[in-house]
């Protein structure tokens, strides 16, 4: 089965930087799966994969405005710490460069600290990955077809689980 509109894929990828180094990798872990033709994964990554089949192999390298987009410098805001997804009662040393996940109306996203005080952060919105050119190495592990609960939902079900 190849890979189109409402199929689910399963695969492995290495992303890496322009300099060649691993940024993140699936291979020893659990592969990425996700629904084709539903935004699960950068839009010029899912057209390179259409068409492919379980066995595939195929490098991606995207530019920054296909991947996660140009740098933005004024791209700062200053929040709440109540608004860190997961961190509710719990006391955490944030320090300038950890990335974590903030809840927003569109769902978690992660940003960049920049300068932490006691009840805000002050933090970079551009995606940490922003102005990068990446390298996606990928092997297609499966393909199929997508079940009706999960084109209901527009995304893929792990082993029949809910995510």
């Amino acid at each position: 089965m190849l890979i189109e509109r409402d199929r689910v894929v399963t695969f492995h990828y290495r992303l890496s930087g322009a300099g060649g180094g691993v940024i993140e990798e699936t291979h020893g872990a659990e592969p990425m799966v996700y629904l084709h033709g539903h935004h699960g994964v950068l839009k010029a990554l899912e057209e390179a994969l259409a068409g492919k089949g379980p066995g595939d192999r195929l490098a991606v390298t995207l530019p920054p405005e296909q991947a996660y987009g140009l740098r933005d410098e004024a791209a700062r805001q200053r929040i709440s710490k109540s608004h860190v997804a997961g961190a509710a009662g719990k006391k955490i040393a944030y320090r300038p460069g950890m990335v974590i996940n903030v809840n927003t109306r569109e769902g978690l996203r992660p940003v960049t600290v920049v300068k932490a005080g006691l009840t805000t952060l002050d933090v970079d919105i551009n995606h940490p990955l922003a102005g990068e050119t990446l390298t996606f190495d990928v092997e297609i592990v499966d393909v199929r077809g997508a079940s009706e609960e999960e084109l209901a939902h527009g995304h893929a079900h792990r082993g029949g689980e809910h995510h």
